[in-house]
């Protein structure tokens, strides 16, 4: 049954919101905190550690967007509870106090003053408690629409702007009115449909703050820093063997993930949460799936919904990633990272109103358990944003 007013199977966390996973994250908190993490990780069945490159002398934006992305992490629905482990006691508190907002059980260890190993023997002993307590969870009857449903497309082609992404827009049209949170971004790969994207907001003036905020990516980060032009990286060389020969062939497509109904009631900084009810959000994000991922993770999403042309195996630690492709070919050859095929889309043998219900039915299914390709393959990419240089 393939409809808004389903039912699926979640976690009801202490702050009301609804998770599918049921993770116990080892946090660090800093590049030189991965391997005390990942020791805790090692010994502890049942965690995960979620190593990363970054969080030493980062400030000012760049470090709130650190916190901003290590205690969203944490407080994602699809975490039970979380350790983080950090160099230093004052930073790491920060990041717990933050997740402990949640009502989740959180604890933290500082490396500082006692070294790995007893670090990672405290940080052990704790991590077993919080796997009992996690363990213990039992899934509940939940709405479908409880669910933080956001996207993404990678390694796109021309089947994707024709089936893919089309499904995904099929499924807000008919999830976001019944009260589902969804979230696009790719904030490049916007140029050149960024007048269209405008044209789909709520009001005037988040109109205006989605031009203000893809302006600014532009001039700040693209003509900043580029050497020539994007042509090395927009498109890829992936979207321009599937036939994409320009950004703003890519951008169109893209642009079909949204729908043709909804319109999208504020934009997002990275990394940050919603704040304005059920409703589809634009976020701030770099084009690269394993950022992306990642800030939509940290922004509170659960499950992620990526529209792949020429196969893309991104996967994600914390949120599901589930993978929806309208290229035959890729289907044939890449099935193992494959969960909707929607290539009946491209033989005229489905329509795009089935396959938005056939990728309802797969997020529900995603939702009460079942393993994405990428989950079961092991692909779990996380991968911090950064802004800039650390001082």
């Amino acid at each position: 049954m393939a409809t808004a007013n389903r039912t699926i199977w979640g976690f009801r966390r202490e702050n009301g919101r609804v998770g599918v996973r049921n993770h116990v994250a080892i946090l660090p908190l800093d590049d030189i905190s991965n391997a005390a993490s990942e020791a805790v990780a090692a010994h502890i069945k049942g965690t995960i550690a979620l190593p990363h490159a970054y969080g030493r002398l980062q400030f000012g934006e760049d470090l709130e967007l650190h916190f901003r992305t290590m205690i969203g992490t944490g407080a994602n629905p699809n975490v039970a509870a979380c350790i983080v482990i950090g160099i230093e006691p004052q930073w790491t508190q920060r990041v717990v106090e933050g997740i402990a907002r949640t009502g989740k059980p959180v604890a933290g260890f500082a490396i500082e003053g006692n070294g790995d190993i007893a670090t990672v023997a405290a940080a052990s002993r704790k991590a077993k408690e919080f796997v009992h307590f996690a363990s213990a969870k039992v899934r509940e009857e939940c709405p479908l629409t409880d669910l933080w449903v956001a996207a993404k497309c990678g390694e796109s082609d021309t089947t994707t702007g024709l089936a893919s992404c089309p499904t995904v827009g099929n499924m807000y049209d008919k999830l976001i009115p019944a009260g589902l949170y969804g979230c696009f971004g790719e904030t490049s790969e916007l140029t050149g449909a960024e007048h269209l994207a405008a044209a789909r907001a709520a009001t005037p003036e988040i109109a205006e703050k989605f031009m203000r905020t893809w302006t600014a990516y532009q001039q700040e980060v693209i003509e900043a820093h580029k050497t020539s032009d994007l042509s090395d990286s927009q498109p890829t060389k992936g979207n321009i063997a599937g036939g994409l020969t320009t950004i703003e062939e890519k951008a169109l497509g893209n642009l079909e993930k949204i729908g043709k109904q909804v319109r999208f009631i504020d934009v997002l900084q990275p990394a940050e949460a919603p704040a304005r009810g059920p409703g589809l959000y634009f976020m701030d994000t770099s084009s690269a799936a394993a950022e992306c991922c990642t800030l939509q993770a940290a922004a509170g999403y659960v499950v992620h919904c990526f529209p792949t042309g020429q196969g893309n195996v991104i996967g994600n630690p914390i949120m599901p990633v589930i993978k929806i492709s309208g290229n035959p070919r890729t289907v044939r050859t890449m099935s193992e990272h494959i969960d909707v095929d929607v290539s009946g889309i491209v033989r005229r043998e489905m329509t795009i109103a089935q396959a938005g219900d056939a990728l309802i039915e797969a997020i529900a299914q995603t939702a009460n358990g079942r393993f994405t390709a990428a989950e079961a393959l092991g692909h779990h990419e996380f991968v911090m944003t950064k802004l800039y240089r650390s001082a």
